[in-house]
């Protein structure tokens, strides 16, 4: 027997995503994002009210990073979510967090975050709020690295439980893509 609950913004996992940008004084601010994704093989999607600070500044900027929002750093990468940028001036610096420039494109990587894609805004959709993205370069402390990949166990990235409204942190291995489901081809 299934329960219904009609339309939600439920899914599992949904990853969180810390948005950064500059201002057009260069003044970073970064935001709490949970409703995002890879879009296509290079571009990422997210949904991203006008109002933000981070969103204006990724509009007058053109650029942005985001990085996975990790255990180690839950409390930091709430903070963005529950202040304005608006409101409150110093909101990176009060969460901890230290603006590294980017190679790439012209947006902070946060220092205390390990794993961030770099892009370029590539549209903004005011009426959906659907800002897309073109992943320019990603970049990972050597500290998650195993065998020079990024190892998600050293990660330690968090999912939003948008249900009951916690912070899970991913990282079991569960089995083998493109392999373990090899063994019902013969049957």
């Amino acid at each position: 027997m299934r329960k219904n609950f009609g339309k939600k913004s439920w899914l599992y996992p949904m990853p969180v995503l810390i948005v950064a940008a500059y201002d057009e004084a260069g003044v970073p601010n970064a935001m709490n994002a949970a409703w995002g994704g890879i879009f296509t093989d290079e571009t990422i999607g997210i949904c991203l009210s006008e109002g933000h600070k981070t969103t204006k500044n990724i509009l007058a900027t053109r650029a942005f990073t985001v990085s996975m929002a990790t255990a180690n750093q839950l409390v930091s990468c709430d903070y963005v979510g529950i202040v304005s940028g608006n409101k409150e001036p110093n909101k990176f610096a009060q969460a901890g967090f230290i603006a590294e420039r980017s190679a790439y494109v012209n947006a902070p990587i946060i220092e205390q975050l390990p794993m961030t894609l770099e892009c370029e805004l590539v549209s903004y959709d005011e009426e959906s709020n659907h800002l897309v993205g073109r992943i320019v370069n990603i970049s990972a402390d050597e500290s998650i690295l195993t065998d020079g990949k990024i190892d998600v166990r050293k990660l330690r990235p968090i999912t939003y439980d948008p249900i009951n409204h916690h912070y899970i942190e991913l990282g079991a291995v569960a089995g083998n893509a493109f392999a373990d489901g090899k063994i019902l081809k013969n049957r």
